[in-house]
């Protein structure tokens, strides 16, 4: 048995510290020991009920982690074999078919049977977590698991500004949100050579704003207290390159349309549990390109890892606590009060 943090009802505050069995493993599989596991802004919304996509409860929660290989099953065909010992991060797509188009091309991320840790199948908010080997990266030993344990947002922050969007150096950014999503893509961003690059946030923000020019930003603007398109036009009257939307809410996507200037790109990467009417006649009139960005898939996972080994992503700037599984409950709640950007678990 091993303790593990479970999301068992459909309900405000229905997690709590169990006692679960540790997983059996199959052939494909890994029995992974986690060394960290870092709350994402996923797990808190499960965990006070506000969350917009369907959860198999009860669940251990937790998709963002990295760990040691305990045990391994037998190798399957076109799957790396991986050994006791291995130092690994896992991806998220923990269940996926493998045979529709999405899977078959690489882009598996999008299978419409995917299932992920942590709301699909059980996560690694425990000691013990079962993964299929396919979903794993080796890292290297210079990488701690504290933060080799970000690379899932990282992740998910690359697709979202290095492949779904396009920024050429000195295009004009605007990110919206600086939730941790947010942070990392305006990181991304400026990685890419965007300049100048603004942070959108409110009064509530104001510390993660302040992280936000440690990782880049040239501009950050409190939206309760300036006018974010007079920001905006002061340095380009045509409006921004790249507008990011990683509020997590709806009406920004109105505001991220009017910021943009002609023949530019919004990408849109929060999801929105509130539906409001959207004033997309923008899109159409200056021929806006609109693009989701959801998850990623394994050469993006490549790339993270580098960057996070070289810490060129400045991955310290975001980690607020660092705590015993045991102190899940602090963890989560400092990230729900805003106290911390992201929290981070060792089992």
């Amino acid at each position: 048995m091993q303790s593990a943090v479970v999301h068992y009802a459909l309900e405000p505050l229905a997690v709590e510290l169990r006692e679960v069995a540790v997983p059996d493993i199959g052939d494909g599989d890994v029995l992974l020991r986690v060394g960290a596991v870092s709350v994402c802004g996923s797990d808190v919304h499960q965990a006070y009920n506000t969350h917009s996509w369907p959860v198999n409860v009860p669940v251990v929660l937790g998709h963002e982690f990295a760990g040691t290989v305990a045990k391994a099953g037998r190798p399957v065909k076109n799957v790396k074999s991986f050994r006791e010992g291995d130092r690994v991060v896992s991806e998220t797509a923990a269940e996926v078919c493998g045979e529709c188009l999405l899977c078959r091309t690489g882009r598996y991320n999008l299978c419409p049977h995917r299932k992920g840790f942590g709301y699909g199948i059980d996560g690694a908010m425990a000691s013990y977590v079962k993964v299929a080997a396919r979903c794993l990266h080796c890292i290297p030993d210079t990488l701690p698991f504290e933060l080799a344990c970000l690379a899932e947002p990282h992740a998910v922050a690359y697709n979202a500004m290095c492949v779904n969007s396009t920024i050429r150096p000195g295009d004009l950014v605007v990110v919206i949100g600086p939730g941790p999503i947010g942070l990392l893509c305006a990181r991304m961003a400026a990685l890419a050579g965007a300049d100048p690059l603004i942070v959108v946030g409110l009064s509530s923000d104001a510390p993660r704003l302040e992280t936000a020019m440690r990782l880049g930003a040239t501009r950050v603007v409190n939206a309760e207290r300036e006018n974010v398109e007079d920001v905006v036009r002061g340095l380009n009257p045509l409006g921004a390159d790249l507008v990011c939307d990683a509020s997590g809410a709806s009406r920004p996507l109105d505001i991220a349309l009017a910021l943009t200037r002609p023949d530019g790109q919004v990408t849109k990467v929060g999801w929105s549990p509130d539906l409001v009417p959207i004033n997309i006649n923008p899109l159409v009139q200056k021929n806006i390109r609109l693009q989701g960005s959801f998850s990623h898939n394994f050469p993006i996972w490549e790339r993270v890892i580098h960057l996070l080994d070289r810490r060129l992503t400045l991955p310290d700037a975001i980690v607020g606590l660092t705590s015993p599984l045991d102190g899940w409950r602090e963890a989560f709640a400092a990230m729900h009060d805003g106290r911390v950007i992201k929290s981070v678990l060792v089992p």
